[in-house]
């Protein structure tokens, strides 16, 4: 299963770097370079809080007190509730606190694969999969209906899908104890989550430009 994910996730993350490479120079025309880089690199931040914060609640369920996940968990929940904030200023609050929703969706199928995998149990592991495939189209779906021309639905569920497979394979890696593979499955994931933000932040520059003027 692991080669399968890394397979998609990478070839995902080359397509779409292609993509967002399309966006650039029509935006860049338009708006200031130094408002458009200051976005990115919130987004880029926001995004590198998700995986880290993530990271620590799944890889360390075992290990970690119930005290320390517990601060983790709370962590995730306000990283994703600050990356759904980042959309107030061009689709409003009660689009924010739909992306918000659908963050913690996010988390919570990947939440439940892992605590699958730590029980060995292969049904619930495949229903954590489904519940994350559905998010990646719901999330897909939010992004392409406010932002029809620059978010193509078949393009955001395939960076999502390609996260949520990255999230997947360092689940299985840790559960095999593959700790040299987990440290080189972080820069990857660190890599695919700033196609992420760039991809958005592309995206908010190009159908609001007037905003990053």
């Amino acid at each position: 299963m692991s080669k399968t994910y890394r397979s998609i996730a990478v070839l995902v993350l080359v397509l779409v770097g292609l993509v967002g490479c399309d966006y650039e120079p029509e935006a860049a025309r338009e708006t200031n370079s130094v408002r458009v880089a200051e976005m990115k690199q919130t987004f880029r931040d926001l995004w590198l809080g998700h995986i880290y914060w993530v990271q620590h609640v799944v890889l360390n369920h075992e290990t970690s007190s119930l005290a320390e996940r517990d601060a983790a968990e709370k962590e995730v929940v306000a990283n994703a509730k600050q990356i759904a904030t980042t959309v107030i200023p061009f689709y409003g609050e009660a689009r924010s606190e739909m992306l918000f929703a659908l963050l913690v969706g996010h988390v919570a199928a990947i939440k439940e694969y892992s605590q699958a995998t730590i029980l060995g149990d292969t049904r619930n592991q495949d229903a954590a999969l489904v519940h994350l495939a559905s998010n990646a189209d719901e999330i897909a779906e939010f992004f392409n209906g406010v932002n029809p021309h620059h978010l193509p639905k078949d393009t955001v569920r395939g960076l999502i899908a390609a996260h949520g497979a990255h999230h997947v394979l360092q689940i299985n890696q840790y559960k095999r104890k593959e700790y040299a593979h987990l440290t080189e499955s972080w820069p990857m994931m660190r890599q695919h989550v700033y196609v992420i933000a760039d991809t958005l932040t592309t995206a908010f520059v190009r159908q609001f430009p007037s905003q990053f003027s």
